[in-house]
């Protein structure tokens, strides 16, 4: 796996660029880059990669319908619910997580997500790269590159306690509250 495709791509897409009908994003297996023009907390640096994703999960018991160009597409328009990315993000922008629905999803509600999107097609660029296993090109990537938004397998990185215990708060904080409508 070349980490240089993902730290210095040769292009960044936005959300402008991707959520279009014939989307460059491809829909195959590989893993997702993003990058930020401005840092979603004073803490961390901009304009350099921050987080790694994949597609598809590795799925043991069922295949995934997940791909590159569902994901990416998703974590530039879904919730905080379907996106760790997106909670990530929420979370450190000061956006208030709530429970939707039945009141077992977690999102920033509509308002909310709209803020994050529109700060996310300001912001958060994407690179890609394809890859048959991406869950073994993550598991490089995350030994090898400093990856602050990152928590799963990247425990040893010292942003990790502070994201992991905000977005913690941020879950405690929502289940305490009224299901937002």
């Amino acid at each position: 796996m070349n980490a240089t495709n993902l730290l210095k791509p040769a292009k960044l897409w936005s959300a402008a660029e991707v959520l279009v009908p014939h989307s460059p994003v491809p829909a195959a297996p590989g893993v997702y880059g993003w990058h930020f023009d401005k840092s979603p907390d004073p803490q961390l640096p901009e304009d350099r990669l921050l987080y790694v994703g994949i597609a598809p999960r590795r799925m043991l018991t069922r295949p995934s319908r997940q791909n590159l160009r569902t994901r990416v597409r998703y974590h530039f328009r879904g919730n905080a619910e379907g996106s760790t990315l997106r909670l990530t993000l929420g979370c450190l922008l000061g956006l208030e997580l709530r429970r939707v629905g039945s009141g077992k999803r977690l999102t920033f509600g509509r308002a909310g997500e709209r803020e994050l999107s529109d700060w996310m097609a300001e912001h958060a660029r994407v690179c890609w790269l394809l890859h048959p296993e991406p869950w073994i090109a993550e598991t490089a990537l995350l030994s090898s590159l400093d990856l602050p938004l990152n928590l799963d397998q990247n425990r040893n990185h010292t942003f990790h306690p502070y994201l992991s215990g905000l977005r913690a708060t941020a879950k405690a904080r929502a289940r305490a509250l009224p299901i937002n409508s």
